[in-house]
């Protein structure tokens, strides 16, 4: 018997978006851990079969659709798990279709996409879960931040899914509140990949950025994270490194994702720097948790370093940012993120305090580790009951 996983993976033109692969590596590997065999599915199953040396399935098909054209696809997929209308042998939901008819569970691993920006997951993922419903396969919802944006018809369609687990988590305050007024049991954790690996890749100064400002002008939060950096490398000292979560794997040429931004960061700097090439979540978590600062507006580089204590300036630029972002560090008792629109006034005192804090930073840290690792390790051992436990 095997579980049937299924995150936001698969590494397209090239490109490799570290936090979705590592939520779905810290899966595989923990139920793996436990003598679970795992078959995921993925944008590119070629690809992440050979990176996780599981088997993988394609994606249900829901890329590209509109809301309407999702509703019926999502009937026709559901009618299909039910044995109502048997989908065309060219389908390309097929095997993942298969897949479930032979597994023993259903695990919607962790993510943040939850939400109607992105409604091609909420339909993928509570589709999925439903045609598991129709076919008695139990469901674990893992890791999850919900919203904050779900307008009323997508925040149904998770509820539902939330409802008919066996087992559901999230991994920050904001999350946990919405699920629980779906269902009173609902746990808060940790994010999955909080113990991807326990190495450290020794450095001073880390930037991991996305380009994402929501509308503000470029060249202005730019210009100030810059200067934030620059500061950090005269008051923590280098080297300054910059990694990019969203980038590509082989194209050296940084013109895509985060390394563009990357890019033009560092050219508005004087102090020197260097660019580590995207590689594995393991690598990219390695060198998080060894770096003496973070800088950071993506989540999971401080989902990796707030662990191992290492101090986060942790930038916030919309609500969605803001919820997960203090989540991550709220855990661990670190700084909370702050403002990008405060970044030019107050970004070099944050520099200053974080520095200053840094072993109060690390002893908070050290003295929550043992209640999440404990924490972390029953959930999946209760994961693995429910799936061990099923048919």
């Amino acid at each position: 018997m095997h579980v049937l996983v299924i995150g936001d993976v698969g590494v397209i033109d090239g490109m490799m978006h570290i936090g979705d692969e590592a939520m779905f590596e810290a899966a595989v590997d923990e139920l793996r851990a436990r003598g679970v065999e795992a078959v995921g599915v993925s944008s590119v199953p070629e690809e992440s079969a050979e990176r996780y040396g599981i088997r993988c399935v394609p994606r249900l098909g829901f890329g590209g659709l509109d809301r309407a054209a999702s509703e019926a696809r999502a009937a026709q997929l559901i009618a299909a798990a039910r044995g109502a209308h048997p989908l065309p042998e060219d389908d390309v939901a097929l095997p993942a279709l298969e897949a479930l008819r032979g597994a023993s569970g259903l695990l919607n691993a962790g993510g943040g996409n939850l939400a109607s920006r992105w409604h091609v997951h909420v339909f993928e993922r509570s589709t999925l879960a439903a045609m598991a419903g129709a076919l008695g396969v139990p469901v674990v919802v893992s890791g999850q931040t919900f919203g904050p944006d779900l307008i009323e018809a997508d925040a149904a369609l998770v509820a539902g899914m939330v409802r008919s687990a066996a087992l559901a988590s999230v991994r920050e305050p904001d999350s946990l509140a919405l699920a629980r007024s779906w269902r009173d049991d609902v746990r808060m954790l940790v994010d999955d990949a909080s113990f991807l690996t326990d190495a450290r890749t020794d450095g001073g100064v880390l930037v991991s950025l996305s380009g994402w400002f929501d509308h503000r002008p470029a060249e202005v939060v730019e210009a100030a994270i810059a200067r934030v950096v620059d500061h950090a490398a005269d008051v923590v000292g280098g080297p300054v490194r910059f990694l990019a979560h969203f980038g590509p794997l082989d194209d050296p040429a940084p013109t895509r994702g985060d390394a563009a931004l990357h890019e033009r960061l560092r050219e508005r700097m004087t102090a020197p720097s260097e660019v580590v090439p995207t590689g594995s979540s393991v690598e990219a978590a390695a060198l998080a948790r060894g770096a003496a600062l973070l800088v950071t507006s993506r989540y999971h580089p401080a989902v990796f370093a707030a662990p191992a204590g290492v101090p986060v300036l942790a930038i916030e630029v919309d609500e969605y940012t803001r919820i997960k972002l203090t989540g991550a560090l709220g855990h661990w008792g670190a700084h909370p993120p702050l403002p990008v629109d405060e970044l030019d006034a107050t970004g070099t005192a944050r520099v200053e305090t974080l520095h200053g804090d840094r072993t109060a930073i690390a002893a908070a840290a050290t003295a929550r580790e043992p209640a999440h690792r404990a924490d972390t390790a029953t959930w999946w051992d209760e994961v693995a009951a429910v799936f061990g436990a099923a048919r």
